[in-house]
């Protein structure tokens, strides 16, 4: 029979045998997390960008089928499809919910404030409601965020750097999506400065992008920002092949547009973000709260150039975008 002083020696070398006995009893968890996105569910998940989140779990130790577990949701572009799956998850217990665009971290906020959330990617957290400011959330929201307004700008640039003496522009956006209108300001007084007029199309389905479009055309528009939307993204291919039958030259926020055959592209490397995403999972699986952990934008933005693109619409690029160009496709 073990004396209570042999009890308490025995404790003792216990707990200097394992200073973390918190994570010794999670060793064999399964983490558990839901992934709501606005989206449509990708073919090759691998090569998608939403493949760079498992990869990174993985790094960070997470595998699935081990201690690991993603339960993705995909609203196929659908937003009335988004409460339901974020009711779904909250009610497979989830430990952390990764919620992908405004519209998805919306719905997920409001099925249960007690899941951690983290931002795959919203263009602006702060006037979207979802924390009290980048540096300190508050709440059970964090994540990354994509401030598009401080680069759309830099699409008009790139374009009037391209196409001899535009006079008038097309911007391609959903005016339902909020950061819209501040993207909009932004590119209207960089096009006022540079004495050029904007046209501004919105669309929400595939049918009024075609509709966006032949208008664009109908109104001789020179050459087309794309103002970035899960639903534009999704439609990269069919907006690319849109463009070159309308010999618009367009210019968007992500290189999936340029590698799809969009003149160029843009803004921050979307899959960066998912890996980042990755990074808070895992910082809140060790016991951080959102509330405590900043929201992150990216550092570093990338320029991808067409010349495939350039060359059938009779375009020079000049010298100097070619060498900034971190890609050029040909």
């Amino acid at each position: 029979m073990i004396s209570r002083r042999q009890a308490v020696i025995a404790l003792g070398v216990s707990s200097l045998v394992s200073p973390f006995p918190v994570l010794a009893q999670q060793a064999g968890k399964v983490w558990r997390v839901g992934f709501l996105s606005l989206q449509s569910r990708p073919q090759l998940m691998d090569s998608h960008i939403y493949g760079a989140f498992p990869r990174a779990m993985q790094e960070l130790g997470y595998i699935e089928g081990k201690n690991l577990a993603i339960e993705w949701r995909f609203a196929d572009n659908d937003a009335g499809r988004l409460a339901g799956y974020a009711d779904d998850l909250a009610g497979l217990r989830v430990d952390v919910i990764v919620a992908v665009a405004n519209q998805a971290i919306g719905a997920a906020r409001k099925t249960n404030s007690a899941i951690p959330i983290v931002m795959g990617n919203s263009a602006d957290p702060v006037g979207g409601g979802f924390v009290k400011s980048l540096s300190r959330p508050g709440g059970n929201i964090t994540g990354l965020a994509n401030l598009s307004e401080d680069y759309s700008a830099k699409h008009l640039e790139i374009l009037i750097s391209i196409v001899p003496n535009p006079s008038l522009v097309g911007l391609l956006i959903d005016k339902s999506n909020t950061s819209h209108t501040t993207i909009l300001r932004s590119v209207e007084a960089t096009a006022k400065r540079q004495r050029l007029k904007t046209l501004a199309l919105d669309a929400r389905n595939v049918d009024e992008i075609e509709r966006a479009f032949a208008n664009m055309k109908k109104e001789k528009v020179q050459a087309v920002v794309i103002v970035s939307t899960p639903l534009f993204l999704d439609q990269r291919r069919h907006i690319a092949e849109l463009a070159a039958a309308n010999r618009l030259p367009i210019v968007c926020r992500y290189r999936e547009y340029a590698e799809a055959g969009g003149l160029a592209s843009y803004g921050p490397n979307l899959a960066n973000n998912f890996v980042r995403a990755a990074t808070f999972v895992d910082k809140i699986f060790k016991g951080a709260k959102p509330a405590d952990l900043p929201v992150e934008q990216p550092t570093k933005f990338e320029l991808i150039v067409n010349g495939k693109t350039a060359k059938a619409l009779g375009l020079k690029i000049p010298q100097s975008l070619l060498i900034s160009a971190d890609k050029v496709i040909e």
